[in-house]
């Protein structure tokens, strides 16, 4: 029973360790936009879209011998064109993420030590130096150190808004700008990606799949009670004075929320895209770990020298292009699963099944389309 409750925790640890990164620290300052209610309502819907999708690709990955990650089982399901383009767009979001998180790292870093972003690209890359040493060494350490960053989560979360509640305006919370109402949509859904996670679920998980829908519920729906919580927090005391990245708005003790949150999850990523050219273009794991590891410190010392992208940004753009296609691909996925399933052809049977009626599959669509397109117009 022992056994079974820590694979639980870790499997959860897995997933929410992996959608709690650096768009958490972005969501207070699109949500000051427009107003708290409204992007309260960003959050409840998102995280519930995201919920399904997750529990989707949980039944794909248990109905599957070989484990992939999310180009893979596009792959196989939907064909090879599906493949390159969901590869294309897991990576963008990808890349985006660990890139915002060595772009939040650098600021939140700079700030703790200097009190200025002065210093951001050279704390960047001393945070990427550590991660990178850490991510060569495989699942066996990441397994070892996202829980403790999951568990910083949530105590620096309930302890800084236990005391800061008397100082938290209620009149900040109510106002309300038609001119953003769609505006924290791509951050939001940002920071609610945890899709590449749930694949390696199911290896965390290995001989106790039975709690993998367990798993997926309570860690899809973790980061909606911390993101809700903070929210209230930063914009109670500080209204529409929030930075882009939030935790730099609180000080230097609550800015270690930013660390550990963006710490855990880069590990998270990184390996998941390891594991997506290893797995599904069978690149040498050397290879892998450059390419996984070496790009996004190119491009971010890109960004932050020419000034080509701001922290807010690449968040919003990661979260519409890649969690919009990544969603429609899941969709369709697991609509070619429904069909092989009543034709008994299934490869194993998958330890749950989820039944979503195909005209909430195709809200959920339209809804990934109207945000990919809002954010290029």
């Amino acid at each position: 029973m022992k056994t079974e409750s820590k694979k639980l925790f870790t499997g959860i640890a897995t997933l929410t360790g992996t959608i709690i990164g650096a768009g958490f620290l972005g969501i207070p300052y699109v949500v000051a936009k427009s107003g708290f209610l409204v992007g309260l309502l960003h959050m409840i819907v998102i995280s519930l879209v995201m919920l399904t999708v997750n529990l989707m690709i949980g039944e794909i990955t248990l109905a599957t011998s070989a484990v992939h990650q999310l180009p893979g089982y596009a792959s196989k399901y939907l064909g090879r064109k599906t493949k390159l383009i969901i590869f294309l767009a897991s990576i963008f979001g990808l890349y985006a993420a660990l890139i915002a998180y060595l772009i939040g790292e650098g600021e939140s870093l700079s700030f703790i030590f200097s009190g200025t972003g002065n210093y951001s690209l050279l704390a960047g890359a001393v945070f990427w130096l550590v991660v990178a040493f850490i991510s060569i060494r495989g699942i066996k350490r990441f397994k070892k150190i996202e829980p403790l960053g999951v568990f910083a989560v949530f105590v620096v979360t309930l302890i800084f808004g236990i005391i800061s509640f008397n100082k938290i305006n209620i009149e900040n919370l109510k106002y309300i700008d038609y001119k953003f109402l769609f505006y924290p949509f791509g951050v939001v859904l940002f920071s609610f990606l945890g899709t590449s996670a749930v694949p390696e679920m199911r290896r965390v998980l290995m001989k106790n799949e039975k709690l993998m829908k367990k798993a997926i519920v309570i860690g899809s729906l973790v980061p909606l009670l911390v993101y809700t919580l903070f929210v209230i927090v930063v914009l109670g005391l500080y209204g529409q004075n929030v930075f882009e990245i939030a935790t730099i708005s609180l000080g230097r003790v609550v800015a270690l929320l930013g660390i550990f949150t963006m710490f855990t999850a880069f590990l998270a990523l990184n390996l998941a895209l390891q594991d997506t050219y290893r797995f599904d273009f069978e690149l040498k794991s050397k290879t892998a770990w450059f390419l996984s590891t070496f790009l996004p410190l190119i491009v971010f010392i890109l960004v932050k020298i020419f000034s080509l992208a701001g922290f807010v940004k690449i968040l919003s753009l990661g979260g519409t292009i890649s969690g919009g296609a990544m969603g429609i691909a899941m969709i369709l996925i697991h609509e070619k699963l429904k069909s092989l399933r009543l034709r008994r052809q299934m490869e194993r049977k998958p330890e749950f099944r989820i039944n979503i009626h195909p005209v909430i599959k195709v809200l959920i669509a339209i809804l990934f389309i109207v945000g990919v397109v809002y954010e290029f117009l």
